[in-house]
């Protein structure tokens, strides 16, 4: 394996079982551990179907979960209260206007059931260098006063978005950054969206799981459509 490649998830055997140190950690869903954190290689990964997720005490872990969540944007569903909100205009929103404050803003979320933040300062600087390159991207919600009021980002896999995080400040604001980002998608041409990994959020949006081997070749389809999601 070079530098920058990755084993081929579909044909990859994936162990259940990874000892490391006095522990075995479940790892069915990881094809492989540690190599930089740089902006190529992440870029090779995300085309490839795979993501890094930083796990303490671990060298760095890269993902191609054997159950992806996905969002195919005509199962999308807002509800009636977050349609009202949206409805309002509280919020303006853009696209890579602050990469850097959004990220940043991810990694000091709290989520349940996690300790700390997989986003690292490690991870910043590679993911930064990832939207200069123009392959990892942003959107914003700004208050009127022009403060940053919520955002998400993720990585253009070749025509398919991967979300990576989001975050808020205000009530709704990372739930309608995503809507605006699904209008932005399906302008361009795109059907569906990468969410990784399911959350209860993500559900409720309409997301559902598939097997690895059906995302894969999802994200071979739409990569031959050779969709321009971003300028």
């Amino acid at each position: 394996m070079s530098a920058l490649s990755f084993p081929d998830p579909r044909i990859h055997d994936f162990p259940e079982w990874v000892l490391f140190g006095d522990y075995y950690y479940w790892s069915s869903d990881i094809i492989a551990f540690g190599g930089e954190l740089s902006p190529e290689r992440l870029r090779d990964a995300y085309q490839n179907g795979i993501f890094p997720w930083y796990i303490e005490g671990m060298p760095l872990p890269w993902f191609c979960p054997g159950r992806r969540a996905i969002l195919r944007f005509i199962k999308l569903r807002v509800a009636r209260s977050l349609q009202k909100v949206r409805n309002k205009g509280e919020f303006t929103f853009t696209i890579d206007k602050n990469f850097l404050g959004v990220i940043e803003n991810c990694s000091k979320m709290r989520r349940p059931g996690q300790k700390g933040t997989w986003i690292t300062p490690e991870f910043i600087k590679a993911y930064h260098a990832l939207y200069e390159m123009g392959v990892a991207h942003s959107v914003e919600a700004w208050n009127v006063d022009g403060s940053l009021a919520g955002g998400l980002y993720g990585v253009d896999a070749g025509g398919v978005f991967c979300g990576e995080s989001m975050f808020f400040l205000k009530p709704n604001a990372s739930k309608l950054c995503l809507l605006y980002l699904i209008d932005h998608l399906t302008s361009r041409g795109a059907t569906w969206l990468d969410a990784q990994v399911m959350t209860p959020h993500m559900q409720a949006l309409g997301t559902r799981e598939i097997s690895r081997n059906k995302f894969l070749k999802m994200l071979e389809e739409s990569q031959s459509l050779d969709l321009k999601l971003f300028p």
